[in-house]
C-alpha cells in the first residue's frame, strides 16, 4: 500500500487505524500462529539474505558519504553473520513463552467473588530508532507476539536495509495468515512523521524510542503518548580491591571494546586504591585501541592517558573512549555512580562476596552485575530472545523490554450473584 503521498499527520493517523484494526485480530490469535509467522519471517530474511546485505551497502554507502561516526556506522552495518543472527532471534522469539492471557494472580473475595488478573496487550506501540536495522526484525517480532500491532520508524540512514527487512516481517505475515498492518514500516524520511507519531493520542497507546540522546529527550520531551524510554547508558565497572587481577583485566577490556557503540558498553572506569595491578588493566585498553581520559593518578600510571574533563563523567561515548577514576572502596564507587550513572547497567569485578552483595543491593540501577561484562546487558542474553529496548524508568518494565514488558493486565471478576451493601 502506498502512503507516500500523505502529509505525516494524516499517514500516521491512517497507519494507526490499520495498526488498532490488526491489533485487535493480534489480540485473539494463537500462539501457535504468531510462532509460525515468526518463524515464516525468519525463513524470508535467510531466503531473501543477498537482497538485505545488498541493501545494507547502500545505507552504509550514503552513510560514509555523510560521514557518520564509526559508532554508527558500526550499528547500522549489516554482515553475513549479523544478519544470520537478526534470523536466528526471530525464531528464539517465536519459541518463547506467549503471555497473553498468562493469569498473574487469583484470589477469591470472603464474599465469593474471584478475582484474576490477566495479561494482555498494550495496543499499538510506536517505536523510533536510528542506525539499527536489527531494531525492525526484533521490534516487528516482539510486538506481534506480545500481541501488540506495531508502527516502525526507523532513520533515514537506514532507510534500505529497514525495508528489506520489513518487507521479509511482511511476507511471514501473510505466510501465516495474520494481517500485514501488524507490522507497519513508516515509509517517509521527514521527521515531521516522528512529531505526527508523538502527538498521536489515542492512535499509539505507547512510544518507544531508540536511539542517541537527543532522539530520547526530544521523545520525552514533546510526546503526548506515553514513553518507554532510557536516556543515556553511562555504565560503570568497578575493579574492587579483593578483585581478580586477570578477571578484572579481562572483563574491562570486553566491557569497553568488544563493541562500544552498543548501550552496555562501559564508559567508566572506577578502580579501588588497594587493587594489586591497575597498570595492566590500563595498559591493556590502552594496547587494544582504547583512548583513556583521567587524572594525574590514572595519567602517572598509564602515560598514554588523555587528561579528563568534567563532562567526561557524564558523557555516553560510544566510542573507545574509556573515563577512568581512582576511588577507595566500594562506598565511593557507589556514590560516584550514583551522582554520575544513567540507571542504566553498573557492574563489580570482586572475590568478596559481601562487598559484591552490597553493590548488588544498594546501585540503583536497572541492571546490577557481579564477575559479568556489562556487555551483557541485552534481551538476548537474558534469555528474552531480543529485546525492544532497555528502560532506565521506575514504571511498567525495567531493564531489557521484551514480550512480558509489551504486556499490561485486566481485572477479571467472576461472580454468582453478589450485589454490594
Amino acid at each position: 500500500m502506498s502512503y507516500a503521498s500523505q502529509e505525516p499527520e494524516a499517514l500516521i493517523a491512517e497507519m494507526g487505524a490499520r495498526a488498532r484494526a490488526a491489533a485487535g485480530l493480534l489480540a485473539q490469535a494463537p500462539t501457535t500462529r504468531k510462532s509460525a509467522a515468526l518463524h515464516l519471517a525468519a525463513a524470508a530474511v535467510r531466503g531473501t539474505a543477498p537482497d538485505i546485505l545488498a541493501a545494507n551497502q547502500a545505507d552504509l554507502q550514503r552513510a560514509r558519504a555523510a560521514g557518520l561516526s564509526t559508532a554508527m556506522l558500526d550499528r547500522l552495518e549489516l554482515n553475513p553473520s549479523r544478519l544470520a543472527a537478526v534470523a536466528d532471534a526471530l525464531d528464539e522469539i517465536a519459541a518463547l513463552e506467549d503471555p497473553v492471557g498468562q493469569i498473574i494472580d487469583r484470589r477469591t473475595r470472603p464474599n465469593g467473588l474471584v478475582l484474576e488478573r490477566v495479561r494482555v496487550p498494550l495496543g499499538v506501540v510506536g517505536i523510533i530508532y536510528e542506525s539499527r536495522p536489527n531494531v525492525t526484525a526484533d521490534a516487528g517480532a516482539l510486538a506481534m507476539m506480545s500481541g501488540n500491532a506495531v508502527i516502525l520508524r526507523g532513520g533515514s540512514e537506514a532507510r534500505d536495509s529497514n525495508r528489506a527487512i520489513h518487507a521479509a516481517l511482511v511476507a511471514g505475515l501473510t505466510a501465516a495468515g495474520l494481517p500485514e498492518d501488524s507490522i507497519q514500516l513508516v515509509p517517509i524520511s521527514d521527521r515531521a512523521a516522528v512529531g505526527a507519531m508523538l502527538r498521536a493520542a489515542g492512535v499509539i497507546d505507547i512510544i518507544v524510542p531508540r536511539g542517541g540522546k537527543s532522539l530520547v529527550a526530544r521523545v520525552q520531551e514533546e510526546a503526548r503518548v506515553p514513553v518507554l524510554a532510557h536516556l543515556d547508558g553511562i555504565v560503570h565497572l568497578y575493579i574492587d580491591a579483593a578483585a581478580d587481577p586477570a578477571k578484572a583485566r579481562d572483563i574491562a577490556v570486553n566491557a569497553k571494546l568488544r563493541r562500544t557503540g552498543v548501550c552496555g558498553a562501559t564508559e567508566t572506569l572506577l578502580i579501588d586504591r588497594r587493587f594489586a595491578d591497575p597498570a595492566a588493566i590500563l595498559a591493556a585498553l590502552a594496547d587494544a585501541g582504547c583512548t583513556l581520559r583521567g587524572g594525574d593518578e590514572v595519567r602517572a600510571i598509564e602515560p598514554r592517558a588523555e587528561p579528563a574533563s568534567d563532562e567526561d563523567w557524564d558523557t555516553e561515548y560510544l566510542d573507545a573512549i574509556c573515563s577512568v577514576a581512582f576511588v577507595d572502596g566500594v562506598a565511593e564507587a557507589m556514590d560516584h555512580i550514583a551522582r554520575h550513572g544513567s540507571h542504566h547497567t553498573d557492574a563489580i569485578v570482586t572475590e568478596d562476596a559481601a562487598t559484591a552483595e552490597a553493590f548488588l543491593a544498594q546501585v540503583d540501577s536497572a541492571i546490577v552485575m557481579w564477575n559479568a561484562s556489562t556487555q551483557f546487558a541485552d534481551g538476548g542474553e537474558f534469555g528474552l530472545g531480543a529485546e525492544i529496548g532497555i528502560s532506565t524508568g521506575r514504571l511498567h518494565a525495567r531493564g531489557p523490554v521484551a514480550l512480558e514488558g509489551l504486556t499490561t493486565y485486566k481485572w477479571l471478576v467472576r461472580g454468582t450473584g453478589q450485589t454490594r451493601p
